[in-house]
């Protein structure tokens, strides 16, 4: 709306100026003249009051009623007073000198102008409730004597039977009541593995059945489930995070008051002197120029270039005041899974027994689980072709099969080779050889999954299968300390888990075992010990934490939820850009300060001496010149935003990773990063 209105208002905007007397007697050009030629200006001016100022009478009159003033209203007094004043004088009623067509013209162009570069810069986002909503399936499986039947899960009611097949997303709350499989559920508990649910435990709505089919007896649907509790938590955030208030409209509310006491005083002051002409002109001058196209633009333009330049450095900013609070942050608060860590599954220690290689040891576990498809299993096979020796290895499996929760068996070289972990062990009463089990203690005791490998009953190895810590996190979490900014970790993982990833990156606070509500009852806790806080995030159940934080921050390759529920997306999974923001932060509001100074400045010189308080002394600001000041105080605005494309918001300049850090690959437990 305001970039339609905008471009209108320009092209009529132009014949405008061009007919204005005064702007051909500054610029030395004759005026054009032919009949009807001084009616140009009126007519076209009034065209753009009524269609581009509009939304500013609206804003204004909304202002009004609520009692709290603000740029709207202050943009809304000026072109009405411009507006009036310059028909009085072209109707030639009273003989006041009040043609302000122009400066009219320019104004409510350059303010569309500024409310159309702050509009582009917050807009785009869908809801982050549709995306919530998104994750459940729209239509489930209901078994009814036996057979299924596909229904629309606004049908299912408590109590119903529903089949959800391996891969399929669970359409309502239940318990599972026949078979068993791993589910994914990191979308709603942020755990990095896929967790086993047997027959009697209970399954969410929303997350996938990875391996196996299983039957579910629905218990909670619709606005009961924990689905929907996290949406009307998303909801909640939001609303409670969208009430600041911009630095703009502060000043505008200020702004607003002083020309307002200003106009008055020089309206009684005037008339007290026996000049109500006077009176008049210098009243409807103050009242006019008291809304600086300067001030309209000072905010917008710093965040449309801050934008750009964000964008360009994969950061992309949907609320303007994320981009003002992020320099006050005390705390970041990331979210392990698939932010600080890869979020995937890989080998970080092997052991095997004498007389097996780590080399051979690999090749048949990934021999075994070459035809599974779980990510355990996708781990191990990228660990064997990544080894030297394993990879040369060309050896195939046959007779596959998998035991949910337990493990997979295969025919390996004539050898049956099973590959499981501590369920595994159990079922077939194998214990681990002495020389392994330093080893294996020592990865269980740093949260990493442990799985045996087993040839012919013989446990012959073992590998530590973990969800890596990214190179990039070390260099961040210590770059945010150094600048004063305490950094903190929440999962929904283990203890040990949580606790070995924070040591190892330095980490002043970890949250561990954490559910979706207790992530966002976490960040309520830091805002009550005066922290601000700035949360990171990648999935479904980080989202009311994201919204509920001074700023949330989305890492783009996580769910739509997150990135919906955040004021700032990061394009990469580089936990680095968060530098890029704050510094980007920094710059900006240095701008906006700078900006505000100047164009506010301006007006607490001009409009004293557009009222006249130097008239004594030969000293008054005319109208014309009042609206030349004005346009010069827009341009230094528009150059001074312009600075900001020089700062640098490279991520690896502002937080660089050491070589040994960047090439980090997986390794046996004593050189593991885990």
């Amino acid at each position: 709306m305001f970039r339609e209105r905008f471009w209108w208002s320009l092209i009529l905007s132009i014949p405008v100026v061009i007919f204005s007397p005064m702007v051909a007697h500054l610029l030395g050009y004759p005026l054009p003249e032919f009949p009807g030629s001084t009616w140009v200006p009126p007519v076209l001016d009034t065209i753009i009051f009524v269609y581009g100022g509009t939304p500013f009478l609206k804003g204004g009159w909304k202002e009004v009623k609520s009692r709290q003033p603000g740029m709207m209203l202050l943009i809304a007094m000026a072109i009405t007073v411009a507006f009036v004043a310059s028909w009085v004088t072209t109707l030639g009623l009273g003989g006041f000198d009040l043609d302000f067509w122009w400066e009219l013209a320019l104004l409510v162009t350059i303010m569309l102008l500024g409310h159309w570069l702050e509009m582009r810069a917050l807009g785009g986002a869908s809801s982050a409730l549709d995306a919530l909503a998104a994750l459940l399936p729209d239509e489930a499986e209901k078994v009814i004597d036996g057979t299924t039947r596909t229904v629309d899960i606004s049908e299912l009611v408590v109590g119903d039977v529903v089949l959800v097949r391996a891969g399929a997303r669970v359409p309502a709350d239940g318990t599972i009541i026949d078979g068993a499989a791993e589910f994914d559920e990191g979308m709603i508990t942020g755990e990095s593995r896929p967790v086993f649910r047997d027959t009697g435990d209970k399954v969410v709505a929303g997350t996938v059945a990875t391996d196996n089919t299983v039957r579910v007896r629905v218990e909670a649907t619709g606005g009961d489930t924990a689905l929907a509790g996290i949406q009307r938590m998303v909801a909640d955030a939001q609303e409670s995070s969208s009430r600041a208030q911009a630095l703009a409209d502060r000043a505008a509310a200020l702004l607003f008051w002083f020309a307002l006491i200003s106009a008055l005083i020089t309206a009684v002051v005037w008339t007290t002197i026996g000049s109500p002409d006077d009176a008049v002109v210098r009243t409807v001058t103050v009242l006019v120029i008291a809304c600086p196209h300067a001030l309209g633009l000072a905010i917008p333009l710093v965040i449309a270039i801050s934008t750009e330049r964000a964008a360009k450095s994969g950061v992309l900013i949907k609320d303007r005041m994320a981009l003002e609070r992020m320099r006050t942050i005390d705390v970041v608060l990331f979210d392990k899974t698939g932010t600080l860590t890869e979020g995937a599954h890989a080998v970080t220690g092997v052991a095997a027994t004498v007389g097996v290689t780590e080399g051979e040891l690999l090749a048949l576990a990934a021999a075994a689980e070459a035809d599974s498809e779980h990510p355990v299993a996708r781990a191990i096979v990228a660990a064997a072709a990544a080894h030297p020796e394993a990879s040369r290895r060309q050896i195939r499996a046959t007779g596959f099969s998998a035991a949910s929760g337990r493990g997979v068996r295969a025919t390996v070289d004539g050898a049956e080779i099973l590959v499981g972990g501590p369920n595994m062990l159990r079922e077939f009463n194998l214990t681990t050889p002495a020389e392994l089990t330093d080893t294996t203690s020592a990865w269980t005791g740093r949260g990493a999954g442990v799985l045996h490998i087993v040839r012919d009953g013989q446990i012959i190895g073992a590998v530590a299968v973990e969800d890596k810590i990214r190179p990039e996190s070390r260099a961040a979490v210590k770059a945010l300390q150094d600048r004063g900014v305490k950094v903190a970790m929440i999962t929904g993982d283990a203890q040990q888990v949580a606790h070995a990833v924070g040591q190892d990156l330095g980490i002043d606070e970890v949250f561990a075992e954490v559910l979706p509500q207790d992530k966002d009852t976490k960040v309520t806790q830091l805002q009550e010990r005066g922290l601000s806080v700035a949360m990171v995030g990648d999935g479904v159940n980080d989202a009311p934490a994201l919204a509920r934080a001074e700023v949330g921050i989305a890492i783009g390759a996580g769910t739509d939820v997150a990135m919906e529920s955040a004021g700032v997306v990061l394009a990469s999974d580089d936990p680095r850009a968060i530098l890029s923001m704050i510094e980007l932060s920094q710059a900006s509001y240095r701008k906006m300060i700078q900006n505000l100074i100047w164009a506010s400045g301006y007006n607490i010189l001009s409009v004293p001496l557009a009222a006249g308080v130097l008239a004594s002394s030969g000293i008054l600001l005319p109208p014309a010149a009042a609206a030349v000041l004005m346009s010069l105080s827009t341009i230094v605005v528009a150059l001074n935003a312009q600075l900001l494309r020089r700062i640098d918001l490279d991520p690896a300049h502002l937080a660089p990773t050491s070589p040994k850090e960047e090439h980090t690959t997986p390794a046996p437990a004593s050189t593991a990063v885990h």
